[in-house]
């Protein structure tokens, strides 16, 4: 079992989340404890009016919403009620046995997971210390349930997710406004907080993934002098589905403002992931000369990385981004090297594949693969402007012996004898 705890401001956020995917028939409400009435007859108004009664109590604390999702193994059958008895016992062994939750059991992903809505101050207008709760009381709780219910250890091999992050219905965004803003909150929900982005194009390669696309308008308008920033659903092909809906609009306010403050912050995050998306992509680079966009795509696909090209109206690729979904990093091309601009990658684009043959180095061939002493251990991956993804690899300009190419004889020089 995987637990995740996010800390925030807003319940009200929290309970639109939850209460956006009841109604899109992707979640629904298993537990509700704490709380007066039935669970069936008890409205949004009913569960946001519990906890911002409690909210009030210490105004002076204003982060005081807890989201936490607990993640069962794919392999895993869970039911309801098993699900609950979980929750149960996870709120005890973290400490908010006494707090009123919400359980909603969601089912929009390949893997079984739940989700629970609270809040941290208690009855007695004291809040519960949330300092390091993930690492002194949760990771404690996962362990102990793991063994408590028989679950998939998260730390075996055998532990798998799957992603649960959808792309928006483009047919249920046409009934009207209402659905649109659902479907766009549900995609910004699982892309604004998870990726790690640094500008507003990084952001939009990964949420038209998703059908979703954030717009400035032009430069010369009203809207992109004062930072506005507006949410449309889109096809495949860009095209606009529906009603445009400001970013204000939205309980999780993504408005360019807040965005920018995550913009500085996903600089730092993501560079522990850089090297490590620069060796998936030249991994696949180094077995082409040349490729096809489709096979350059799927080859990409199978370490979970996706590559957007940026093409103006003539065709032509001016812009690389890759998505690395695994880790929820997003880097354009020229930021992990010129290997992986633009001019680079459209330079080995052709209409049929061309796969690279050369021989696996020799004993003797091996030290072409080491680093040097002085030199960091992923150096071989920076560019080097006279060679090629291969000479990189290699160490060389080509390698001793190419299949079905003969080498040429040398010339043996007349020599001589001196009496």
């Amino acid at each position: 079992m995987v637990a995740r705890i996010k800390i925030g401001t807003s319940i009200r956020g929290i309970l639109h989340y939850n209460e956006n995917k009841v109604a899109e028939g992707e979640a629904k409400l298993i537990l509700a404890s704490g709380f007066a009435g039935e669970i069936e007859n008890m409205t949004f108004h009913n569960k946001l009016q519990r906890f911002e009664h409690l909210t009030e109590l210490k105004p002076t604390v204003k982060t005081n919403a807890l989201h936490i999702s607990l993640n069962f193994d794919s392999s895993e059958k869970i039911s309801s009620s098993k699900m609950q008895e979980i929750a149960i016992a996870y709120m005890e062994k973290i400490g908010f046995g006494d707090q009123p939750y919400l359980v909603y059991r969601h089912n929009d992903a390949g893997h079984q997971h739940l989700h629970i809505a609270t809040t941290s101050i208690q009855r007695n207008s004291e809040a519960i210390n949330l300092h390091n709760i993930g690492r002194t009381l949760s990771e404690p709780a996962r362990k102990s349930i793991e063994k408590e219910f028989d679950l998939v250890v998260a730390e075996s091999k055998k532990f798998k997710q799957e992603s649960g992050l959808k792309p928006a219905d483009l047919e249920k965004a046409k009934y009207g406004r209402s659905s649109t803003k659902r479907q766009i909150s549900n995609v910004l929900a699982g892309v604004i907080k998870e990726y790690k982005y640094t500008s507003i194009g990084e952001l939009n390669a990964v949420l038209r993934q998703f059908n979703v696309t954030a717009n400035r308008g032009k430069e010369d308008t009203e809207m992109f002098a004062k930072k506005g920033l507006i949410y449309s659903l889109v096809d495949k092909k860009g095209n606009k589905i529906g009603v445009s809906i400001k970013a204000s609009a939205f309980y999780s306010k993504p408005t360019l403002r807040n965005l920018e403050k995550r913009f500085g912050t996903n600089k730092e995050k993501r560079k522990p992931f850089r090297q490590g998306l620069i060796k998936k992509i030249s991994k696949v680079l180094s077995k082409y000369e040349r490729f096809t966009i489709e096979t350059l795509n799927a080859e990409l696909k199978r370490d979970s990385v996706t590559l957007v090209l940026r093409k103006n109206d003539q065709g032509r690729i001016y812009g690389t981004t890759f998505i690395d979904h695994k880790n929820k990093v997003v880097f354009n091309g020229s930021d992990l090297g010129k290997l992986y601009s633009a001019n680079s990658i459209a330079a080995q684009i052709s209409s049929s594949d061309q796969l690279r043959s050369y021989l696996k180095p020799t004993d003797s061939q091996s030290s072409y693969l080491k680093s040097e002493p002085s030199k960091s251990a992923n150096t071989y991956l920076e560019p080097i402007a006279t060679r090629g993804i291969l000479d990189e690899l290699l160490g060389k300009s080509q390698p001793d012996y190419m299949p079905g190419i003969p080498r040429k004889k040398k010339k043996k020089r007349n020599q001589g004898l001196t009496l």
